[in-house]
C-alpha cells in the first residue's frame, strides 16, 4: 500500500504496536479524544499527550491537517495502519481516523517512551 500524502514518516511495527497499547490503557485507565473533531480542538488547546492517526484515512484531507497542527503546538503523533486499530485501541466499536491520549494513566511510562521515539523517527 503506497503511504498517505499526510504521513510524515514511517512507523515501525513495534513502535505502533506499542502505540496501540498506550492508547488502550490510557482508554482504561486515563483520558482519551476520540474522532478528528475533538483530537483537532485538544491540539489547538495543547492538552494532547500523543495524538494516534489511522493511515487508511479516505478521503486524506480529513486528517491532513492533524500532523501539521500538532508540529505547530510540538505535540507528538504516531500512525496505526487502520481506522479500525485506532478505534479498537480507543475502546471504540467501529474504527475512527484518530484519537489522543489526553491523560496517559497507566501508560504515562509508555506514551514518555513513544515521544522519545517519535522525536527519533522525525530528525
Amino acid at each position: 500500500m503506497m503511504a498517505a500524502i499526510y504521513v510524515k514518516f514511517e512507523t515501525p511495527e513495534e513502535l505502533a504496536k506499542q502505540a496501540e497499547e498506550a492508547l488502550e490503557t490510557a482508554t482504561n485507565t486515563g483520558k482519551v479524544a476520540k474522532g478528528t473533531n475533538e483530537v483537532t480542538k485538544l491540539i489547538e488547546r495543547g492538552d494532547a499527550e500523543l495524538v494516534v492517526i489511522a493511515e487508511d484515512v479516505q478521503p486524506e484531507e480529513i486528517v491532513a491537517h492533524i500532523p501539521v497542527l500538532a508540529d505547530e503546538k510540538e505535540i507528538p503523533y504516531i500512525y496505526l495502519s487502520t481506522k479500525e486499530q485506532v478505534g479498537d485501541a480507543a475502546g471504540l466499536t467501529v474504527g475512527t481516523a484518530s484519537a489522543c491520549i489526553v491523560d496517559a494513566g497507566d501508560a504515562k511510562a509508555a506514551v514518555e517512551e513513544i515521544v522519545e521515539k517519535v522525536a527519533e523517527l522525525k530528525d
